[in-house]
């Protein structure tokens, strides 16, 4: 595609333990902020913009991120993502993501929010060497619309491939389509509104870690229904029907904490917006 609604590109490299940004450009509807450090450790927070504020009839964006060996990273967004009427050509946001051996990314966005008739698609593509860790969620949330259709949105198309070591090694696509499709039914939403997921691809992965993610799940006392599996390359999956933004988002913050915990030796700091 030539023709970017907003592009972005962020190489990052460790320097004496800090991580900062060795190349950074953007252009159009998308920019990112300074660098933010919530503590001595030396991981860099970037937050995300759309200065625009929603997603419109035919957007397009790109990003490109690059992690050196050693960089750690926090990757999040400044607000939901917000995809209006899209009536004559859908809404497309493209990233892809590349990660030397010892860096750790994790890319954290706010939810996605699809109004009435939106149409979006996101492709996001990981390119992993073998010590490297990454993190990504993602929670989808149906937009209000003047009729109170819970489902009013035209298409939410997901697809996010990890490649390990040059070979694919996780390919998760969610395409929902209410037109077509029960979705509200057993097999899509089974009676929920909001999903949300995880991605945490890590050699550091093991058996004992699914157990306390499963325990930490389930002290969540609302009503919800969740999932969680071992991946086919050192990593796991995570997902979770609700009915509302905040149980899914209370849910992985206690995932998210855990796994930091464990892999990065480090309490995560909050990345509340309000």
């Amino acid at each position: 595609m030539a023709d970017w609604t907003g592009t972005l590109s962020l190489e990052l490299e460790d320097r004496k333990g800090k991580t900062v940004a060795k190349r950074v450009y953007f252009q159009g509807a998308l920019k990112v902020m300074r660098p933010i450090y919530f503590d001595d450790s030396g991981q860099v927070c970037y937050y995300l913009l759309n200065p625009g504020g929603g997603y419109l009839d035919g957007d397009r964006y790109k990003m490109e991120i690059s992690a050196d060996e050693g960089s750690r990273v926090t990757l999040t967004t400044q607000s939901a993502t917000k995809v209006y009427k899209t009536p004559k050509s859908h809404a497309y946001q493209e990233t892809n993501i590349s990660l030397q051996k010892g860096s750790y990314l994790e890319y954290l966005p706010d939810p996605l929010i699809a109004y009435e008739n939106a149409h979006y698609k996101q492709k996001n593509v990981v390119y992993m060497e073998s010590g490297a860790t990454f993190i990504y969620t993602d929670i989808l949330t149906p937009g209000w619309s003047p009729g109170g259709k819970k489902f009013s949105y035209n298409t939410i198309q997901l697809i996010t491939e990890v490649f390990l070591d040059g070979a694919l090694g996780v390919f998760d696509h969610i395409k929902l389509i209410p037109e077509k499709q029960s979705i509200s039914g057993l097999g899509f939403m089974e009676g929920f509104t909001h999903l949300g997921s995880m991605i945490a691809i890590s050699e550091y992965t093991n058996d004992a870690l699914l157990d306390e993610l499963y325990e930490t799940i389930q002290m969540e006392e609302t009503s919800f229904k969740f999932g969680i599996s071992k991946l086919a390359v050192p990593g796991l999956s995570i997902r979770i029907l609700a009915n509302s933004t905040q149980v899914i988002e209370r849910i992985l913050n206690h995932c998210h904490k855990v796994i930091s915990e464990k892999w990065n030796n480090r309490t995560p700091g909050s990345l509340r917006k309000y």
